[in-house]
């Protein structure tokens, strides 16, 4: 008579990410870019399945009423997919942190001292809709020493089940634990919840997704968060602002991909710029699809505009709806990012040198601009390979998080005998 062995529970899980950290904790860089090199051709020889179930995921998605945005998100199609074996590669050619020497001193007694990055061993993350995310956290994980445990969400099911197949089979290719990477999709909801007050067996968790997800898991984790926050992205244009300049960076902040966390939702407009600027940008801006919103002064410049109400200044769209309000000066520019931000990443257009600086200094968002395209808060586009998510918390990670951000520090005192008096 055979037995068949039980279904792995989400503890058993758990604990063998724990033990496969061990093994990559002292894994050398040439044994983590090998894994990685195989990741990368694994999600290009896999391309047929992972489009064959994403678009079950997709097809699903639709039966469930999912937004435009989040389908888009959800989507994988070659060039996407060959995009992501892409990041991966290029986190290969990224310098290894772990080792590296923050700080060190050498005490008068003699001992001598030095701060080193380690990983941190075992990191968690949720998200939904992404299997993007998949791919980038994985591959950071691994060239940071650290195991990972994925929640992916139901949206992505088929998609995260074929992605995370193809990374145990490739990190086992190199003589690496499989289990550096898990996946508990298949323990629902209930699954996310025993994440999250894993305590002991997961070192810290990274909740990607909606301003709703992102608060649960802050609010009920008892694992450490690294708070990724919801994107309510502003530009403002100042009165100097040059007419193509700011057409351009408005579109494309706006319009090249709105279904993401770093793409525009309030523009702000200086009075002195309103009626120079507002009557092309609509036009363009509608041309692309856009649903405009906006205050009296707004609807007063440009006929058609919708009412915009409060609910709207703090709204995360992740579609082509815009909100747009003239403010009086850069003073009133700041004082509305301040009351509706989520301090993900503001964006000024001015030819002004001294209001440049001024608002680079007070703005209090993770990442904050000049005459540039909100789009380029990215981590691939900041040249970490991928990112882990865009933390727009002020401990330990801020911004774009990359390798460094998945690791932390010890302490290495070496000594000949030295005691405290």
């Amino acid at each position: 008579m055979s037995l068949t062995a039980a279904a792995p529970t989400l503890t058993d899980k758990l604990v063998a990410a724990r033990a496969a950290s061990s093994a990559l904790a002292t894994a050398t860089t040439s044994v983590k870019d090998r894994a990685l090199r195989v990741v990368a051709e694994a999600l290009r020889a896999g391309t047929a399945d992972i489009v064959a179930a994403n678009h079950g995921d997709l097809v699903a998605g639709e039966a469930d009423g999912l937004s435009s945005g989040l389908l888009d998100r959800l989507r994988l199609d070659p060039d996407r997919i060959e995009a992501l074996a892409a990041a991966v590669e290029h986190v290969v050619g990224l310098t290894d942190p772990v080792g590296e020497q923050v700080r060190g001193s050498r005490l008068p007694n003699g001992l001598q001292l030095s701060q080193v990055r380690v990983p941190f061993g075992v990191v968690g993350a949720i998200y939904e809709a992404r299997p993007n995310v998949t791919v980038d956290i994985a591959a950071l994980a691994l060239k940071s020493g650290n195991a990972v445990v994925l929640r992916g969400g139901s949206a992505a099911l088929r998609t995260n089940a074929v992605l995370v197949e193809r990374i145990r089979q490739a990190v086992s290719s190199v003589g690496l634990p499989a289990d550096l990477v898990q996946t508990i999709d298949e323990f629902g909801r209930p699954g996310a919840t025993e994440l999250m007050r894993a305590r002991g067996l997961v070192d810290v968790l990274v909740p990607r997704g909606s301003a709703s997800l992102i608060q649960t898991v802050v609010t009920e984790s008892t694992v450490p968060v690294i708070e990724t926050g919801a994107g309510v992205v502003h530009v403002f244009l100042d009165a100097s602002a040059p007419e193509g300049r700011a057409v351009d960076i408005v579109l494309n902040s706006k319009v090249q991909r709105p279904s993401v966390c770093n793409a525009l939702e309030t523009l702000l407009v200086h009075e002195r710029a309103a009626d120079r600027l507002l009557p092309v940008l609509a036009d363009r801006l509608r041309a692309a699809g856009v649903t405009l919103r906006g205050d009296d002064a707004t609807r007063t410049i440009v006929p058609g505009v919708l009412r915009a109400t409060e609910a709207d200044w703090a709204t995360e769209s992740m579609d082509l709806d815009l909100s747009i309000r003239v403010v009086a000066d850069v003073d009133e520019a700041m004082a509305h990012i301040a009351r509706w931000s989520t301090h993900h990443t503001e964006s000024i257009v001015t030819d002004d040198v001294d209001t440049a600086e001024r608002f680079l200094a007070e703005v209090d968002s993770a990442v904050v601009m000049v005459n540039a395209s909100t789009r380029f808060t990215d981590g691939g586009e900041f040249g970490f390979g991928a990112e882990v998510g865009i933390s727009t918390q002020k401990l330990h990670a801020r911004g774009p998080m990359g390798l460094p951000e998945l690791t932390s520090t010890k302490w290495i005192v070496r000594g000949q005998g030295q005691i405290r008096g």
